[in-house]
Parts: structure tokens; C-alpha cells; sequence
């Protein structure tokens, strides 16, 4: 099954790639200390800096002609990253990316967002772009992506530093529904290599919520296909988005989802679920 990226839904992310873009650098201004350390590993300048890192390389993505951003060694990564070694690569390009003055970083990220803004305003948001682990993601979804990136980083900054925060729920349903949808509906490379053994048990779980396109994702053998909602499925799951991509990226935990109601598991075999995510994961 594909997915089409209507007219409406590529206008929403791109309203998102800018407006997010603006609160994210709203906030960062109010940082008092950029040395403040916002998750176990890196301070507020070190968080800006991821993004600001992920905004260049989506201006790169986005010019067909140029040269990557990336060097060859950090090339190299990201076409063998998978879900599993995503923090190898963000070591690496932090690394080699010492920029950490908050102001130069935040120019820097609202430059690149209008780039990119500017250079797609008559492209097809279909565009399947290179993208981690061999992966092919739609030009929508990348933009999707780094929305996401935004509202994760930003909610880790306001979080720690006890500043103001707020994730729309319409803007978080697109990483859902055009870049997890739409890497499982171009092509997954390398990206959800796992270790453990493929299972013959075909697993379909359902999504819906009030702000994306209702699908059924199913895992068989190894492989995550999209298909329509009708058939039988195992599990139903009904979210919030942004409690949502909060608890797949392990900043809300699963229990708390649950008791909250904002995450609603169902179906007739809830049970599976555990091994879709296995497979159906993110860093």
C-alpha cells in the first residue's frame, strides 16, 4: 500500500517546519545556562547543536545537486546506521560539529528552515530522499522528522529547566502519519535490523487518532508493510500524538501512557504487541 501526501498535509508540515522552528528558537533563548545539562548526556548547547546539525543535513537532502553535508567517515555511518546505532552516529557528527554558542546555532537552524522551505515550495512532497540505513523517506516526512526533532528536544530542554513547553497534537501526528508511515511505505534499508530471528507469526496492529489517517501496520517475517484498515488485525491502538512519540522515544514510559489513557491498547490478541515493537522501534 502507498500512501498519497495530499495538498493539505504537505501545507500542515510545512506550517510545522517553520512555526516549530520559531518556538523551538523561542525557547532556547530563554536558556539561562547553555552548560545546563538537559538529558543524562547533553547540555541545553549540546541539544540545540543536534538540531541545529539535523536542520544542515535536511538542507543538503533537499538540494539534489549538492554534495553532502557530512564528510566521508560520517557518510559512511549513516548509510550502515540502523535504529539501534542512531547514537553512534549522533556522537560522531556532534563531534566533528563544535558550534555550542547558542545565538550562532539558532540563526543557523531558522536559516536552514527557510532553505529548505524555499528550495521545495514546488516540489512533489512524494520525493522519496536517502536517508539513515539505506532508508528512503518522502520529502514530507522528512520535514515531518525534523518537527519531531523540535518538539522532543525542545520538551527535553523545558522540561529541565522548568521553562514552558506545548506540543500540538496536530503537529506531532505528522511524524506518525508521513515519516513512520512513509519510510514503511518507500523502502526501510537497513533501519529495523534486529537481531532476533524473524518470526512466521504475521502481527497487524491498527492505528487511529483523531489527528491522522487511520493504517494497520503488519509485521511478517522479518518485514513491516502498511495496509489498509478493514482486515483483521491483532492489536488497536488508539493515541494521543505527542504522548505518543514521547514514549517512543523513552521520554514517557509506557505505564504512565496507559494509566493517562492517552495511549488505549485493544484487539483481540493485545499480547503480540510486544513483538511488533521489537521490530517497529525507534532509538
Amino acid at each position: 500500500m502507498t500512501t498519497a501526501i495530499t495538498a493539505d498535509r504537505w501545507q500542515s508540515v510545512r506550517r510545522a517546519y517553520r512555526v516549530t522552528g520559531a518556538r523551538f528558537a523561542e525557547l532556547v533563548a530563554r536558556v539561562p545556562d547553555p552548560d545546563a545539562m538537559v538529558t543524562a548526556d547533553w547540555t541545553a548547547a549540546d541539544t540545540v547543536a543536534h538540531v541545529a546539525m539535523i536542520a544542515k543535513m535536511y538542507t543538503s537532502l533537499a538540494r539534489p545537486d549538492s554534495t553532502p553535508f557530512l564528510d566521508a567517515r560520517g557518510q559512511g555511518q549513516v548509510e550502515k546506521t540502523t535504529v539501534d546505532t542512531v547514537s553512534v552516529l549522533n556522537t560522531l557528527v556532534l563531534r566533528d560539529f563544535p558550534e555550542r554558542d547558542i545565538g550562532v546555532l539558532v540563526t543557523g537552524l531558522l536559516a536552514d528552515i527557510d532553505e529548505v522551505l524555499r528550495m521545495t515550495e514546488d516540489a512533489d512532497p512524494a520525493t522519496p530522499l536517502d536517508w539513515l540505513g539505506d532508508s528512503k523517506v518522502p520529502l514530507a516526512g522528512v520535514l515531518a522528522h525534523l518537527v519531531n526533532e523540535l518538539q522532543i528536544h525542545g520538551w527535553d530542554i523545558a522540561k529541565a529547566l522548568k521553562l514552558p513547553w506545548t506540543m500540538p497534537p496536530g503537529d506531532a501526528a505528522l511524524f506518525f502519519d508521513l515519516f513512520m508511515v512513509g519510510v514503511l511505505t518507500h523502502d526501510t534499508g537497513h533501519l529495523l535490523d534486529t537481531d532476533e530471528p524473524p518470526r512466521d507469526r504475521r502481527i497487524a496492529v491498527a492505528f487511529r487518532s483523531a489527528y491522522t489517517s487511520p493504517v494497520v501496520l503488519v509485521l511478517h517475517r522479518g518485514l513491516v508493510t502498511v495496509e489498509r484498515p478493514g482486515g483483521p488485525v491483532d492489536v488497536r491502538i488508539s493515541f494521543d500524538p505527542p504522548t505518543l512519540n514521547l514514549m517512543l522515544f523513552h521520554r514517557v514510559g509506557k505505564a504512565r501512557a496507559a494509566l493517562t489513557r492517552k495511549i488505549v491498547v485493544s484487539g483481540p490478541r493485545p499480547w503480540l504487541l510486544p513483538a511488533f515493537l521489537r521490530v517497529v522501534r525507534l532509538p
